[in-house]
């Protein structure tokens, strides 16, 4: 077993993390204030071949691992969510589906733009009636002529509608207890794209509701065989977990940083806060408990570019990160006393950005299902 990151992954870690905080650190407030989406920052990440980690050289990837994919996600989430999810939801969600189940044409169409990052991917499963039981699924896609007609309603879909969106991967029924994944590619008629949500978080990225009214799209737009649907998009859901997961660690890191640098600053009684049992104990709780996240983390990761089972993992990773995000930004808002409840001091956002962990990507109670599952109970 060995903890050590080869020089690849190393060097990795290194220039997310100065990207970081050189590109994204100045301007993460403003984004956050303004609501507005990092289209350069998404540009750079691009070029960088950030948007296409771990997908093969032949599909215009950088042929990185999960393991990878995973490092770059946190570092991004120290320092803003936003972008991180930006990217996240992109790699996990609307690219794996067409590098998964896509045709061989599919694959040519899409892929290159897509892990360039000149297109964004966006993944509609979420609806008003399927959440959590992601299988109640009321869209529908009849098939006739050749042509699918799309009817139905999508929510809380990230990237779908941004300047460079390419496509969504619609799941839908298609017959009786058969569901069915379908690429929606964006500007197709019937497919609209409704107006940006309110959120607490992640003000910076693009989350928005669908609607399909008689939207139709070729028959070669299935995405792998008619009925796979389910099963698809919980393989899908498995791998998106190892970057959520990612985004708690690099979150809980983020927070603990701050809280770290500002108790040491911070003075009373004569002494800085840091030298106070009760914040160290604070800071202590918070180090251990993301370092045994961490490990889960990348070990999800691992398993998957190993060719194993992660399903397991990942959930565990999930729950507990999330889990982990949300007290440690509490506490270094705590930390920070009243200055951690004004905008202006990171720990602020990083509390707002927090709870969302514990609900996309499958909620904390669905984890402990999926989990208690997986060890036969």
């Amino acid at each position: 077993m060995n903890f050590e990151l080869d020089d690849d992954t190393q060097l990795l870690q290194r220039t997310v993390r100065d990207f970081a905080v050189q590109e994204i650190k100045p301007i993460a407030e403003e984004l956050d204030r303004t609501k507005a989406f990092p289209y350069e920052l998404v540009s750079k990440m691009g070029e960088l071949g950030w948007m296409g980690i771990p997908f093969p050289e032949e599909h215009g990837g950088a042929g990185g691992t999960s393991l990878q994919y995973a490092i770059a996600v946190e570092e991004l989430t120290r320092i803003d969510s936003s972008v991180a999810i930006t990217m996240c939801a992109h790699t996990s969600l609307g690219t794996q589906p067409v590098y998964l189940f896509g045709s061989d044409d599919q694959k040519q169409r899409l892929m290159p733009d897509l892990a360039a990052g000149r297109k964004l991917g966006a993944f509609g499963l979420t609806e008003p009636e399927a959440g959590s039981d992601a299988g109640n699924t009321k869209t529908r896609a009849t098939l006739d002529g050749g042509v699918w007609t799309i009817n139905g309603a999508k929510q809380f879909i990230t990237n779908a509608g941004t300047d460079i969106s390419g496509h969504v991967a619609v799941t839908a029924l298609t017959g009786d207890g058969e569901i069915s994944n379908l690429i929606v590619e964006n500007g197709t008629a019937g497919y609209e794209q409704g107006e940006p949500y309110r959120k607490m978080g992640w003000n910076a990225s693009d989350t928005r509701p669908l609607t399909f009214t008689d939207c139709q799209v070729p028959e070669e737009n299935l995405l792998g065989p008619r009925g796979a649907g389910f099963k698809q998009f919980l393989h899908v859901l498995d791998i998106g977990r190892i970057g959520v997961s990612a985004m708690g660690i690099g979150l809980a890191q983020g927070a603990l940083d701050e809280a770290l640098a500002y108790a040491k600053e911070r003075r009373a009684f004569g002494q800085p806060i840091s030298k106070f049992q009760a914040i160290q104990a604070k800071l202590a709780d918070i180090s251990s408990r993301l370092e045994a996240a961490r490990l889960l983390t990348y070990k999800a990761a691992v398993l998957k570019d190993l060719g194993k089972n992660f399903t397991l993992t990942a959930a565990q990773a999930k729950l507990e990160s999330g889990r982990l995000a949300v007290r440690a930004t509490e506490e270094a808002v705590q930390i920070h006393g009243g200055y951690g409840y004004i905008e202006e001091y990171p720990v602020c956002r990083f509390y707002r950005d927090a709870k969302i962990l514990t609900i996309g990507e499958g909620t904390d109670e669905v984890q402990q299902m999926v989990i208690a599952r997986a060890l036969g109970a």
